[in-house]
């Protein structure tokens, strides 16, 4: 299922996974790979590791921070061998149920599994295992794996879960461990990213390569698109069970959820934001005094903006990042409350001044309501809200928490009724073909055969979408027990 936070207007990630195999301290260096995946989910993380005669698993509800620094915990998570996983929910809602790595004691040995993506035919394999007697203790789409791999009949660990990737579509970047192997897996298309790295001689699974540089590891390579890989101990063994495909990277690891110092098809994560903005400041030129980025993402590419259109940069919004997912909320009425405990206006940066503001895109428009009022109220002149990415018109069902379309602000209203309702004085998007030419396609997007999987913009949705029927959804016995606590 879908979960949405009304009150923070922003994209959400499902997750990140990090493993490694041979290291004597493989939970502690997990935890710290995890801290460096901690933006892709703040939810929930979890440690699972091996110790040559026994899983040991550790699932928290909250930051890797808040558990996973504590020596009792660490201590507890011997063995050479471990895997994990931070979480922001799309599908199952957040419980310590659903936190992964999932692990279950299979015919074949004990199996965990984290999962970065979404299936989109979950709801129907589901309802199939069900009705052949499986019991499911989650709501979340992972454990459709685990019992998949559970009720084949292929002989081997491997072979199984080839099985289980032949019977699901959607996205994924998949880390799993047994007792003797570390398993990675991407999705046909690579739609989700998976990297492979090295420390010293033992391999890394991580779905972003900032995670290998806070460990001191080397980059190898990226796990192909329909690829697994199978470590044992320095060994590695590549398998590659789909037709071979032309891959369609997520579009939206380089605008807005990877981290601006990781890199992806050797293309800097940073340098293509800013890219974003040169592109945007070509495409929508303006009358300015400054040019101001929403932190933390609209940074690189309101820099971009800046540089092409020879105008000034300044932080004239300062973000608060020791903000948390609760707080206590005044029992008098405080406009704006939640915007303000996360971003106060630079009053000195903004005043008597026309400025440019740069995000990395607009989703219900809630968050740019309020940024565009808070300028006016420290004495902005004029307000030109610039995205460094095109009109979000279409939700994903790919592993980003993104609202129905009918809450999509850019698939209800046009730019100029988008500007009026934001009460910016202009809103421009930058255009489909010009992030393509910041990506390095010239020509611009090639609608026969994109680069990349784009649907949220251009509604071409690179697989099947078979559970997309939330009707169906409500109606499913099983997932009877929903508690969204």
């Amino acid at each position: 299922m879908f979960l949405w936070d009304k009150a923070d207007d922003k994209l959400r990630e499902e997750c990140g996974v990090f493993g490694i195999s041979g290291h004597k301290e493989a939970a502690a260096v997990t935890a710290l790979g995890l801290h460096a995946l901690q933006h892709r989910g703040q939810e929930a993380a979890g440690i699972v590791s091996w110790d040559g005669k026994h899983f040991h698993s550790e699932r928290r509800i909250g930051l890797v921070s808040d558990h996973f620094t504590k020596k009792p915990i660490i201590e507890r998570m011997q063995g050479q061998m471990a895997m994990g996983h931070v979480r922001y929910s799309t599908t199952g809602e957040p419980a310590l149920r659903n936190v992964q790595p999932l692990f279950a004691d299979l015919s074949i040995g004990g199996f965990a599994i984290a999962h970065n993506g979404n299936l989109t035919n979950a709801l129907r394999l589901r309802n199939e295992l069900v009705q052949s007697g499986a019991i499911f203790q989650s709501t979340s789409d992972t454990e459709v794996l685990l019992q998949l791999i559970a009720q084949s009949k292929s002989n081997g660990v491997i072979n199984r879960f080839v099985d289980a990737l032949k019977q699901i579509d959607g996205a994924y970047a998949l880390v799993a461990l047994t007792d003797d192997k570390l398993i990675g897996a991407r999705d046909p298309l690579g739609i989700r990213p998976l990297i492979l790295g090295k420390l010293e001689n033992q391999f890394i699974l991580s779905s972003e390569t900032c995670a290998l540089d806070i460990i001191g590891a080397k980059f190898v390579r990226e796990i192909e698109n329909g690829e697994v890989v199978v470590i044992s101990g320095e060994n590695i063994e590549s398998i590659k069970p789909f037709p071979e495909t032309k891959k369609r990277p997520c579009i939206f690891e380089y605008i807005y959820f990877a981290r601006p110092d990781s890199v992806f098809g050797e293309k800097s994560v940073y340098e293509c934001r800013k890219k974003f903005g040169h592109e945007l400041a070509s495409e929508a030129p303006c009358s300015a005094d400054v040019v101001i980025p929403v932190p933390d993402s609209g940074v690189p590419a309101a820099l971009g903006y800046a540089e092409a259109a020879g105008l000034p940069f300044e932080l004239g919004i300062i973000r608060n990042h020791y903000f948390g997912r609760t707080f206590i909320e005044p029992q008098q009425s405080t406009r704006d409350f939640g915007v303000k405990l996360k971003h106060n206006i630079n009053r000195h940066a903004v005043r008597g001044k026309k400025v440019v503001l740069i995000d990395d895109s607009i989703v219900r428009g809630t968050t740019s309501v309020k940024i565009v009022e808070l300028m006016r109220q420290a004495g902005a002149q004029e307000v030109h809200m610039k995205i460094a990415s095109p009109p979000i018109k279409y939700p994903d069902f790919y592993g980003i928490d993104t609202p129905e379309k009918a809450q999509l602000l850019a698939s209800l209203k046009s730019e100029e009724e988008m500007a009026a309702y934001i009460g910016a004085d202009s809103l421009s998007f930058l255009s489909v073909d010009g992030l393509y030419r910041a990506m390095g396609y010239e020509k611009g997007r090639d609608d026969d055969n994109p680069a990349f999987t784009d649907h949220c913009f251009t509604g071409d949705y690179p697989t099947p979408l078979e559970d997309n029927n939330i009707a169906w959804l409500f109606e499913t016995s099983q997932l009877s027990v929903r508690n969204e606590n």
